[in-house]
C-alpha cells in the first residue's frame, strides 16, 4: 500500500509543478522580474514548505536529529540530485544571469554559518533569529540585483489575470506540498520496517521526499529551457532550508547538533556546495558536471549505509 501511495504522490508532484512553472513565469513577466529571482524566492520558498513542516514538527516532538538531518540531506539532494538531473536532461544551459558573481556564494554561506553556530553542540533560539535575519538579507539582495530576462513567448501573448494565476499557483503548491507529504509518510513507513536510524531516515528518506518538489519543478523548468529558474530554485531552496527551516525550528525548540558524529554527512553537504560554486565559476553547465554530481551522491549514500 505504501508503494502505491508513493507512486500516486509522485504523480501529484509532477502535476502541481506544471502549474507552478507556468504561473510563476506569468508573474515574472507581469512585474518585469527575472525568472531567476522568481525561482529563488516564490518557487524556492514554496518548495521548502515540506522541509519546514517536517523539521518544525520534529523540533516540537524533540526529534532534533530528524530536523537537522532533513536540512543537511536536502542540501545534498538539491545540488547533487536535482542540479545533476538538470544538467543531464538539458540540451543547452546558458544562464543569462552571472550566477558565480551574484549568487553562488549564497549556496555556501548558510552551511558555513550553520557549522559555526553548531560548534557549541546546539542551535539556540538566538541562532534561529540570526538565521531569519540572514534570509531577510538574501531577499533584499535579490530585490536589488533584479534584471529582466527572456521568458516564454507564448506566455507574453497571454492576457494576465490575477485571479486565475493565484488560484492555479495555489493549486500547484497544494499538489506539490501534499504529494511530498504523502511520499514522505510512505517512504518513512517502508524505512522503519528495516530498522533504519532516526538520523539516516532524516538524512535520506525524509530529505529525498522533501526534495521531490525541487526536483520536479527543476525538471519542468529545464525542459522548458528555463535553466535560470531551475538553478535559482535550487540555490534559493538551500538558503531557505538553513535560514527559514532551521531558524524557525530552533526558535521553537533549541536543536542539538553533534558535528563529530555526523561529520561525514555535514562535510558532504559542504563539498557539494563548493562544487556548485566551482561549476558556476567555470560555467560547467553540461552533462559531465551532472555525472560528477550524481557520482558524489552515490558515494555519499553508499558510505552512509
Amino acid at each position: 500500500m505504501d508503494i502505491v501511495i508513493f507512486i500516486i504522490s509522485m504523480g501529484a508532484l509532477i502535476y502541481g509543478a506544471d502549474h507552478i512553472i507556468e504561473e510563476s513565469e506569468k508573474i515574472a513577466l507581469h512585474f518585469n522580474i527575472s525568472a531567476f529571482i522568481i525561482g529563488a524566492t516564490l518557487i524556492a520558498l514554496g518548495t521548502s514548505l515540506p522541509e519546514m513542516a517536517v523539521s518544525m514538527s520534529a523540533s516540537i516532538q524533540g526529534s532534533g536529529d530528524i530536523a537537522v538531518a532533513n536540512v543537511i540531506g536536502s542540501t545534498i539532494f538539491n545540488i547533487a540530485l536535482v542540479l545533476g538531473t538538470v544538467f543531464l536532461i538539458s540540451k543547452n544551459i546558458s544562464p543569462q544571469r552571472d550566477l558565480f558573481a551574484k549568487d553562488s556564494a549564497w549556496s555556501l554561506f548558510p552551511i558555513l554559518i550553520f557549522i559555526l553556530m553548531s560548534i557549541d553542540g546546539k542551535l539556540s533560539t538566538l541562532d534561529g533569529f540570526l538565521f531569519l535575519g540572514l534570509m531577510g538579507a538574501y531577499l533584499l539582495f535579490l530585490i536589488q540585483s533584479n534584471q529582466m530576462e527572456e521568458l516564454d513567448e507564448e506566455l507574453i501573448k497571454e492576457k494576465f489575470a490575477w485571479g486565475k494565476t493565484l488560484v492555479l499557483l495555489l493549486f500547484g503548491f497544494i499538489f506539490v506540498v501534499g504529494g511530498a507529504d504523502f511520499a514522505i509518510g510512505a517512504a518513512g513507513n517502508i524505512a522503519r520496517d528495516f530498522g533504519v536510524s532516526e538520523w539516516l531516515i532524516g538524512l535520506f528518506l525524509v530529505a529525498f521526499g522533501t526534495s521531490l518538489p525541487e526536483l520536479t519543478v527543476a525538471i519542468k523548468a529545464a525542459r522548458a529551457n528555463n535553466a535560470d529558474m531551475a538553478i535559482g530554485a535550487i540555490i534559493g531552496s538551500n538558503v531557505a532550508n538553513f535560514t527559514m527551516v532551521l531558524g524557525l525550528s530552533s526558535i521553537i525548540n533549541p536543536l542539538n547538533v553533534n558535528l563529530n558524529a555526523n561529520f561525514f554527512d555535514i562535510m558532504a553537504a559542504v563539498i557539494v556546495s563548493v562544487m556548485l560554486v566551482f561549476i558556476t565559476a567555470n560555467k560547467l553547465y553540461n552533462k559531465s558536471a551532472g555525472i560528477v554530481l550524481m557520482t558524489v551522491l552515490v558515494l555519499v549514500i553508499s558510505n552512509s549505509f
